[in-house]
């Protein structure tokens, strides 16, 4: 194991090889309690063996037990790059969703909402009714469609799509105004949409 660890450190091929094999499933183990999609869980581990091979060189066995030792530091690698790979990709899926449903809004630009940052949509989507962040999260984020919503939160489809429809009025509204976007679109969205506020669908 030393060995491997040291060749690793010198860019051995072989060596990367056999640390990638000896380690893949319970690397990818790790990696599937973030995802529940494999290609994004073989994304996660391949950008985790990068970064392992990048660093190596660095590393430093914390106690007697080498493969121990190693096990735990790999672990940490792969679970930190599970958590950033989920935020970007939560992310994305929130910045994708709200892009493609910009022609309901006029002048919007269209890097505004890529500029956010993800703390500031995770506080939009915090910022959003129960029902309608139930509904986001669960669709958006979670990948659900409309008719498993509708089962797991005993409502219709038709209320589903309704509380994601006003969801999606009611974050953008939040992101101009707490980013200042345009005060022209926040004006003919007050203007034009009449379901905002408090108001629930129900089924």
């Amino acid at each position: 194991m030393t060995h491997h660890v040291e060749a690793c450190a010198q860019n051995s091929r072989k060596s990367q090889k056999v640390i990638y094999q000896s380690f893949y499933e319970y690397a990818m183990t790790i990696c599937q309690r973030y995802t529940n999609n494999y290609e994004d869980a073989v994304e996660i581990l391949n950008d985790g063996f990068l970064k392992i091979f990048k660093e190596i060189q660095h590393y430093k066995p914390a106690y007697a037990d080498v493969v121990g030792s190693f096990v735990g530091w790999l672990r940490k690698i792969m679970t930190y790059t599970a958590i950033d790979h989920y935020r970007r990709n939560r992310k994305h899926r929130i910045v994708t969703y709200l892009d493609n449903t910009s022609s309901y809004l006029p002048s919007v630009n269209e890097d505004a909402v890529e500029k956010l940052t993800h703390k500031e949509i995770i506080q939009a989507v915090q910022n959003l009714s129960p029902a309608y962040q139930t509904a986001f999260n669960l669709f958006v984020i979670g990948g659900l469609t409309h008719e498993e919503i509708a089962k797991k939160m005993g409502i219709s489809i038709g209320t589903s799509k309704s509380n994601l429809s006003k969801a999606k009025k009611q974050l953008r509204k939040i992101l101009f105004k707490q980013n200042n976007f345009s005060t022209e679109i926040v004006a003919w969205d007050d203007a034009n949409e009449y379901t905002m506020g408090n108001e629930l669908s129900i089924g």
